[in-house]
Protein backbone atom coordinates (compact mmCIF):
# COMPACT_ATOMS: atom_id res chain seq x y z
CA UNK A 1 0.00 0.00 0.00
CA UNK A 2 1.64 3.17 -1.12
CA UNK A 3 1.96 6.97 0.79
CA UNK A 4 2.47 10.14 -0.08
CA UNK A 5 3.65 12.64 2.62
CA UNK A 6 3.38 16.20 1.20
CA UNK A 7 3.50 19.31 2.55
CA UNK A 8 6.99 18.67 3.25
CA UNK A 9 8.61 22.26 3.66
CA UNK A 10 11.88 21.19 3.74
CA UNK A 11 13.10 17.34 2.35
CA UNK A 12 16.93 16.66 3.31
CA UNK A 13 17.40 13.58 0.39
CA UNK A 14 21.19 13.20 1.27
CA UNK A 15 20.88 12.42 -2.43
CA UNK A 16 23.48 14.67 -4.29
CA UNK A 17 21.25 15.21 -7.48
CA UNK A 18 18.27 16.18 -5.11
CA UNK A 19 19.66 18.16 -3.06
CA UNK A 20 17.27 19.81 -0.53
CA UNK A 21 14.03 20.43 -1.34
CA UNK A 22 11.33 22.89 -0.21
CA UNK A 23 7.60 22.67 -0.89
CA UNK A 24 8.47 18.88 -1.63
CA UNK A 25 6.59 15.02 -1.43
CA UNK A 26 7.54 11.38 -1.04
CA UNK A 27 5.94 8.36 -1.86
CA UNK A 28 6.78 4.79 -0.03
CA UNK A 29 5.43 2.08 -0.87
CA UNK A 30 6.08 -1.35 1.28
CA UNK A 31 9.39 -0.99 3.14
CA UNK A 32 10.83 1.58 0.24
CA UNK A 33 10.91 4.90 -0.91
CA UNK A 34 9.58 5.42 -4.45
CA UNK A 35 9.54 8.57 -5.38
CA UNK A 36 10.76 12.34 -4.25
CA UNK A 37 10.02 15.53 -5.69
CA UNK A 38 7.86 18.87 -6.04
CA UNK A 39 4.70 18.37 -4.34
CA UNK A 40 3.05 20.02 -7.38
CA UNK A 41 4.01 16.84 -9.07
CA UNK A 42 3.16 13.79 -6.82
CA UNK A 43 1.96 10.51 -8.01
CA UNK A 44 -1.08 9.87 -6.88
CA UNK A 45 -1.48 7.18 -3.62
CA UNK A 46 -3.12 4.84 -1.60
CA UNK A 47 -3.32 6.93 1.00
CA UNK A 48 -1.84 10.61 1.61
CA UNK A 49 -0.32 12.54 4.55
CA UNK A 50 -0.22 16.21 5.22
CA UNK A 51 2.74 17.38 6.98
CA UNK A 52 1.82 20.92 6.63
CA UNK A 53 5.43 22.62 6.13
CA UNK A 54 7.22 20.61 8.32
CA UNK A 55 11.36 19.37 7.83
CA UNK A 56 11.62 15.82 6.54
CA UNK A 57 14.97 14.00 6.67
CA UNK A 58 16.14 10.30 6.88
CA UNK A 59 15.90 8.95 10.03
CA UNK A 60 19.31 9.26 12.36
CA UNK A 61 21.38 6.20 11.70
CA UNK A 62 23.35 5.22 15.21
CA UNK A 63 26.33 3.37 14.04
CA UNK A 64 27.61 2.40 17.45
CA UNK A 65 25.76 2.15 20.63
CA UNK A 66 26.21 -0.71 23.48
CA UNK A 67 23.07 -1.69 24.59
CA UNK A 68 23.50 -5.51 26.21
CA UNK A 69 24.28 -4.14 29.30
CA UNK A 70 22.93 -4.90 33.00
CA UNK A 71 23.29 -2.67 36.02
CA UNK A 72 24.32 1.25 36.82
CA UNK A 73 27.02 2.98 36.66
CA UNK A 74 25.43 6.20 38.22
CA UNK A 75 28.38 6.22 40.81
CA UNK A 76 31.05 6.01 38.59
CA UNK A 77 29.51 9.01 36.53
CA UNK A 78 28.92 11.17 39.53
CA UNK A 79 32.81 10.89 40.35
CA UNK A 80 33.68 11.78 37.42
CA UNK A 81 31.44 15.36 36.79
CA UNK A 82 33.57 15.89 40.94
CA UNK A 83 37.08 15.41 38.80
CA UNK A 84 38.40 12.13 38.92
CA UNK A 85 39.57 11.00 35.22
CA UNK A 86 37.90 8.53 33.25
CA UNK A 87 39.47 5.27 32.26
CA UNK A 88 38.47 2.30 30.33
CA UNK A 89 38.53 -0.13 33.46
CA UNK A 90 35.45 1.29 34.86
CA UNK A 91 33.70 -1.63 31.86
CA UNK A 92 34.22 -4.18 34.36
CA UNK A 93 31.74 -3.32 36.46
CA UNK A 94 29.05 -3.55 33.74
CA UNK A 95 30.44 -6.83 32.98
CA UNK A 96 29.64 -7.93 36.08
CA UNK A 97 25.73 -7.45 36.32
CA UNK A 98 25.69 -8.41 32.58
CA UNK A 99 27.28 -12.06 33.30
CA UNK A 100 24.45 -11.80 36.49
CA UNK A 101 21.48 -10.19 34.40
CA UNK A 102 18.95 -13.14 33.06
CA UNK A 103 18.48 -13.25 28.85
CA UNK A 104 14.82 -11.68 29.73
CA UNK A 105 16.45 -9.00 31.34
CA UNK A 106 19.06 -8.14 28.84
CA UNK A 107 16.36 -8.30 26.60
CA UNK A 108 14.21 -5.40 28.22
CA UNK A 109 17.14 -3.38 28.03
CA UNK A 110 17.49 -3.61 24.56
CA UNK A 111 14.12 -3.27 23.36
CA UNK A 112 14.68 -0.41 26.32
CA UNK A 113 16.93 1.67 24.33
CA UNK A 114 15.67 0.98 20.90
CA UNK A 115 12.25 2.01 21.64
CA UNK A 116 13.39 5.16 23.31
CA UNK A 117 15.48 6.00 20.21
CA UNK A 118 13.07 5.29 18.04
CA UNK A 119 11.07 7.63 19.25
CA UNK A 120 13.44 10.01 18.65
CA UNK A 121 13.80 9.55 14.97
CA UNK A 122 16.36 6.83 15.06
CA UNK A 123 15.78 4.11 12.46
CA UNK A 124 18.64 1.99 12.29
CA UNK A 125 20.81 1.09 15.06
CA UNK A 126 24.21 -0.92 15.51
CA UNK A 127 25.04 -2.56 19.19
CA UNK A 128 28.08 -4.46 20.18
CA UNK A 129 28.89 -7.12 22.63
CA UNK A 130 31.57 -6.74 24.99
CA UNK A 131 30.52 -6.76 28.36
CA UNK A 132 30.16 -10.84 28.50
CA UNK A 133 33.74 -11.49 27.95
CA UNK A 134 33.60 -15.12 28.29
CA UNK A 135 32.50 -17.44 25.41
CA UNK A 136 29.33 -18.01 26.87
CA UNK A 137 28.56 -14.43 27.62
CA UNK A 138 29.69 -12.82 24.62
CA UNK A 139 27.69 -15.93 22.38
CA UNK A 140 24.21 -15.03 24.23
CA UNK A 141 25.26 -10.81 23.86
CA UNK A 142 25.16 -11.74 20.05
CA UNK A 143 22.38 -13.61 19.57
CA UNK A 144 20.13 -11.32 21.88
CA UNK A 145 20.96 -8.36 20.10
CA UNK A 146 20.36 -10.35 16.87
CA UNK A 147 17.08 -10.40 17.39
CA UNK A 148 16.54 -6.54 18.20
CA UNK A 149 18.75 -4.59 16.45
CA UNK A 150 19.92 -4.01 12.64
CA UNK A 151 23.58 -4.59 13.26
CA UNK A 152 25.40 -6.35 15.51
CA UNK A 153 29.45 -6.07 16.30
CA UNK A 154 31.09 -8.37 18.10
CA UNK A 155 33.35 -7.03 20.80
CA UNK A 156 35.00 -9.56 22.76
CA UNK A 157 38.30 -7.07 22.71
CA UNK A 158 36.57 -4.48 24.48
CA UNK A 159 38.62 -4.96 28.17
CA UNK A 160 40.94 -7.67 30.09
CA UNK A 161 38.84 -9.52 32.09
CA UNK A 162 40.12 -9.79 35.45
CA UNK A 163 41.91 -13.13 35.95
CA UNK A 164 43.71 -12.74 32.26
CA UNK A 165 46.79 -11.57 31.19
CA UNK A 166 46.01 -9.69 27.49
CA UNK A 167 47.65 -12.18 25.24
CA UNK A 168 45.92 -14.76 26.67
CA UNK A 169 43.11 -13.28 26.56
CA UNK A 170 43.36 -11.99 23.17
CA UNK A 171 43.81 -15.77 21.66
CA UNK A 172 40.60 -16.81 23.47
CA UNK A 173 39.16 -14.01 21.39
CA UNK A 174 40.60 -14.84 18.82
CA UNK A 175 39.68 -18.86 18.91
CA UNK A 176 36.90 -20.24 20.43
CA UNK A 177 35.16 -17.04 21.42
CA UNK A 178 34.93 -15.91 18.00
CA UNK A 179 34.32 -19.21 16.41
CA UNK A 180 30.83 -19.13 18.43
CA UNK A 181 29.65 -15.79 17.45
CA UNK A 182 30.89 -15.29 14.34
CA UNK A 183 27.52 -16.57 12.72
CA UNK A 184 25.32 -13.91 14.43
CA UNK A 185 27.25 -10.88 13.77
CA UNK A 186 28.27 -9.00 11.06
CA UNK A 187 31.36 -7.11 12.22
CA UNK A 188 34.04 -7.24 14.90
CA UNK A 189 35.55 -4.36 16.90
CA UNK A 190 38.68 -4.05 19.26
CA UNK A 191 39.63 -1.13 21.87
CA UNK A 192 42.19 0.36 20.29
CA UNK A 193 43.80 2.37 23.56
CA UNK A 194 45.82 2.68 26.72
CA UNK A 195 44.45 0.23 29.02
CA UNK A 196 42.39 -1.82 26.76
CA UNK A 197 45.02 -3.19 24.08
CA UNK A 198 47.98 -2.15 21.67
CA UNK A 199 48.47 -1.94 18.36
CA UNK A 200 49.77 -5.60 18.20
CA UNK A 201 46.72 -7.38 19.87
CA UNK A 202 44.49 -5.36 17.94
CA UNK A 203 45.65 -6.11 14.91
CA UNK A 204 45.55 -9.73 15.87
CA UNK A 205 41.70 -9.39 16.84
CA UNK A 206 40.68 -7.75 13.46
CA UNK A 207 42.53 -10.12 10.99
CA UNK A 208 41.09 -13.01 12.55
CA UNK A 209 37.74 -11.17 12.33
CA UNK A 210 38.55 -10.77 8.60
CA UNK A 211 39.42 -14.52 8.38
CA UNK A 212 35.74 -15.27 9.17
CA UNK A 213 34.10 -12.90 6.77
CA UNK A 214 33.73 -10.40 9.26
CA UNK A 215 33.81 -6.51 8.30
CA UNK A 216 36.11 -3.83 10.87
CA UNK A 217 35.42 -1.54 13.52
CA UNK A 218 38.19 -0.34 15.74
CA UNK A 219 37.27 2.06 18.82
CA UNK A 220 40.31 4.29 18.49
CA UNK A 221 42.31 7.31 19.73
CA UNK A 222 39.74 8.24 22.61
CA UNK A 223 41.97 9.06 25.54
CA UNK A 224 45.38 10.01 23.49
CA UNK A 225 47.07 9.88 20.45
CA UNK A 226 48.01 6.14 19.71
CA UNK A 227 47.93 3.60 16.89
CA UNK A 228 43.86 2.88 16.27
CA UNK A 229 43.61 5.51 13.17
CA UNK A 230 46.75 3.89 11.70
CA UNK A 231 45.23 0.36 11.96
CA UNK A 232 42.28 0.94 10.85
CA UNK A 233 42.67 2.81 7.91
CA UNK A 234 45.78 0.38 6.99
CA UNK A 235 43.03 -2.51 7.19
CA UNK A 236 40.54 -1.23 5.24
CA UNK A 237 37.77 -1.10 8.71
CA UNK A 238 34.47 0.38 8.14
CA UNK A 239 35.27 3.07 10.51
CA UNK A 240 37.48 4.28 13.63
CA UNK A 241 35.20 5.76 16.18
CA UNK A 242 36.04 8.37 18.81
CA UNK A 243 38.71 10.10 16.90
CA UNK A 244 39.10 12.30 19.78
CA UNK A 245 43.17 12.43 19.72
CA UNK A 246 44.41 12.96 15.89
CA UNK A 247 47.60 14.01 14.40
CA UNK A 248 47.83 15.55 10.99
CA UNK A 249 49.01 12.13 9.66
CA UNK A 250 45.78 10.33 11.36
CA UNK A 251 43.71 13.22 9.49
CA UNK A 252 45.12 12.89 5.87
CA UNK A 253 44.96 9.05 6.33
CA UNK A 254 40.96 9.41 6.71
CA UNK A 255 41.27 12.06 3.99
CA UNK A 256 42.65 9.27 1.75
CA UNK A 257 40.69 6.00 3.01
CA UNK A 258 37.56 4.41 2.98
CA UNK A 259 37.40 4.60 6.02
CA UNK A 260 34.34 6.56 8.26
CA UNK A 261 35.68 8.90 11.16
CA UNK A 262 32.80 8.32 13.69
CA UNK A 263 32.48 11.19 16.12
CA UNK A 264 31.43 10.56 19.46
CA UNK A 265 30.21 13.97 20.86
CA UNK A 266 28.16 12.53 24.04
CA UNK A 267 30.49 10.64 24.94
CA UNK A 268 33.40 13.10 24.85
CA UNK A 269 31.09 15.60 27.39
CA UNK A 270 30.43 12.86 29.70
CA UNK A 271 34.06 11.94 30.24
CA UNK A 272 35.66 15.60 30.20
CA UNK A 273 37.35 15.00 27.17
CA UNK A 274 38.33 16.83 24.56
CA UNK A 275 35.63 17.45 21.64
CA UNK A 276 37.07 15.96 18.17
CA UNK A 277 38.60 18.12 15.70
CA UNK A 278 35.34 17.85 12.86
CA UNK A 279 35.99 20.95 10.75
CA UNK A 280 39.52 19.36 10.17
CA UNK A 281 38.34 15.86 9.29
CA UNK A 282 35.52 17.62 6.73
CA UNK A 283 38.23 20.11 5.19
CA UNK A 284 40.75 17.68 4.46
CA UNK A 285 37.26 14.93 2.76
CA UNK A 286 37.29 12.43 5.28
CA UNK A 287 33.67 11.40 5.44
CA UNK A 288 32.21 11.93 9.22
CA UNK A 289 29.63 10.12 11.06
CA UNK A 290 27.97 11.06 14.54
CA UNK A 291 26.58 8.40 16.67
CA UNK A 292 25.60 8.33 20.39
CA UNK A 293 27.69 5.67 21.67
CA UNK A 294 24.85 4.92 24.20
CA UNK A 295 25.96 2.64 27.23
CA UNK A 296 26.07 2.80 30.80
CA UNK A 297 29.69 4.18 31.65
CA UNK A 298 30.86 7.16 29.00
CA UNK A 299 28.01 8.11 27.26
CA UNK A 300 24.12 7.39 28.53
CA UNK A 301 21.82 8.67 25.80
CA UNK A 302 19.78 7.37 22.95
CA UNK A 303 19.38 11.09 21.69
CA UNK A 304 21.20 11.35 18.36
CA UNK A 305 19.74 15.19 17.99
CA UNK A 306 21.60 15.48 21.33
CA UNK A 307 24.40 14.90 19.06
CA UNK A 308 23.76 16.95 16.59
CA UNK A 309 23.58 20.13 18.72
CA UNK A 310 26.67 18.80 19.86
CA UNK A 311 28.53 19.09 16.65
CA UNK A 312 26.96 22.27 15.67
CA UNK A 313 27.13 24.29 19.03
CA UNK A 314 30.50 22.95 20.10
CA UNK A 315 32.51 21.29 16.89
CA UNK A 316 31.98 24.37 14.45
CA UNK A 317 29.92 21.86 12.09
CA UNK A 318 27.45 23.26 9.98
CA UNK A 319 23.83 22.29 10.53
CA UNK A 320 23.75 20.56 7.34
CA UNK A 321 27.11 19.08 7.93
CA UNK A 322 25.98 17.65 11.41
CA UNK A 323 22.82 16.09 10.02
CA UNK A 324 24.20 14.50 7.31
CA UNK A 325 27.05 12.97 9.47
CA UNK A 326 24.16 11.66 11.46
CA UNK A 327 22.20 9.81 8.74
CA UNK A 328 24.25 9.48 5.70
CA UNK A 329 28.02 9.53 7.38
CA UNK A 330 26.43 6.48 9.91
CA UNK A 331 25.10 4.40 6.52
CA UNK A 332 28.60 4.73 5.25
CA UNK A 333 30.18 3.72 8.31
CA UNK A 334 28.16 0.60 8.23
CA UNK A 335 28.82 0.44 4.81
CA UNK A 336 24.61 0.50 3.66
CA UNK A 337 24.96 4.35 2.30
CA UNK A 338 22.74 3.41 -0.80
CA UNK A 339 19.87 2.11 1.41
CA UNK A 340 19.85 4.31 4.48
CA UNK A 341 20.62 7.59 5.82
CA UNK A 342 19.17 8.58 2.30
CA UNK A 343 15.86 9.72 0.54
CA UNK A 344 15.58 8.84 -2.89
CA UNK A 345 13.75 6.09 -4.96
CA UNK A 346 15.15 2.67 -4.05
CA UNK A 347 15.94 3.20 -0.55
CA UNK A 348 14.63 2.36 2.86
CA UNK A 349 11.56 4.06 3.92
CA UNK A 350 13.47 5.16 6.91
CA UNK A 351 11.77 8.77 7.50
CA UNK A 352 12.12 11.43 10.44
CA UNK A 353 9.76 14.53 10.52
CA UNK A 354 10.46 17.39 12.63
CA UNK A 355 7.64 19.61 14.10
CA UNK A 356 10.13 22.18 12.78
CA UNK A 357 10.44 24.08 9.36
CA UNK A 358 14.00 23.51 8.68
CA UNK A 359 16.48 21.39 10.11
CA UNK A 360 18.51 24.23 12.04
CA UNK A 361 15.84 24.12 14.49
CA UNK A 362 17.67 21.27 16.10
CA UNK A 363 20.72 22.94 16.51
CA UNK A 364 18.52 26.43 17.03
CA UNK A 365 16.27 25.07 19.78
CA UNK A 366 18.45 22.22 21.78
CA UNK A 367 17.41 20.03 24.25
CA UNK A 368 13.68 20.20 22.76
CA UNK A 369 11.98 17.44 21.37
CA UNK A 370 11.47 18.09 17.50
CA UNK A 371 10.51 14.41 16.69
CA UNK A 372 6.76 15.01 14.99
CA UNK A 373 6.88 10.98 13.12
CA UNK A 374 8.89 8.51 12.61
CA UNK A 375 8.72 5.58 9.73
CA UNK A 376 10.89 2.97 9.94
CA UNK A 377 10.90 0.36 6.94
CA UNK A 378 7.85 2.16 5.45
CA UNK A 379 6.02 1.12 8.82
CA UNK A 380 4.69 4.15 11.25
CA UNK A 381 6.81 4.10 14.83
CA UNK A 382 5.88 7.38 15.89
Amino acid sequence: MSLLLTGIGELTTNDDELGTLHDAALVIDGDSVVWTGPASSAPAADDAVDLEGRAVLPGWVDSHTHLVFAGDRTTEFAARMAGQAYRAGGIAVTVGATRSASDEELTAVIRKHVAEAVSQGTTYIETKTGYGLDVPNELRSAVLASSEVDEVTFLGAHLVPQGWDADSYVDLVCGEMLAAVAPHVRWIDVFCETGAFDGQQSRAVLQAGAKHGLGLRVHGNQLDYGPGVRLAVELNAASVDHCTYLTKSDVDDLASSETVATLLPACDLSTRQPLPDAQSLLNAGATVALASNCNPGSSYTTSMAFCVAIAVLQMRMSVSEAVRAATWGGARALRREHEIGILRQGARADIHVLDAPSITHLAYRPGVPLTHAVWRKGTRAR
